[in-house]
């Protein structure tokens, strides 16, 4: 959309945990749930992405310094207009990360709400100029 910058719609939800409790997530929204186990990009940790149709809406990833259970890591936003976002955090001095995913053209912004809930800003190409 021409001129709209900002959150679009949520993007996935992301759960980290011990190696063995992601491992038993990854059976239950498959095996129960059934979602599907597809592609995730190279990044340096490991874990799983699980798809709805063609959308990976369940990200779970591993932890070794996770406690006895998982925890909700972040949700996730798709959004539009990234320069625009960024220029009015920098403007709030609200702290946030830039990283780009592996093998793709994705900006993402991680950065937390005044809760301290995780948030992960998704811009797909080409609404980034960075």
């Amino acid at each position: 959309m021409i001129g709209r910058m900002g959150v679009s719609g949520i993007d996935h939800l992301n759960i980290s945990g011990r190696p063995d409790l992601i491992a038993r997530c990854r059976d239950f929204y498959v095996d129960v749930l059934g979602l599907a186990e597809g592609y995730r990009p190279p990044f340096s940790s490991r874990g799983f992405w699980l798809y709805a149709g063609d959308r990976p809406i369940v990200h779970l990833t591993e932890s070794a310094a996770a406690n006895e259970g998982a925890a909700l890591d972040h949700i996730a936003f798709a959004c539009d207009g990234a320069d625009e976002l960024i220029e009015r955090l920098q403007h709030s001095g609200v702290e946030y990360q830039v990283n780009r995913v592996p093998g793709t053209e994705q900006l993402q912004l991680f950065l937390r709400d005044p809760a301290g809930v995780g948030l992960e800003l998704n811009f797909s190409p080409p609404s980034r100029r960075l």
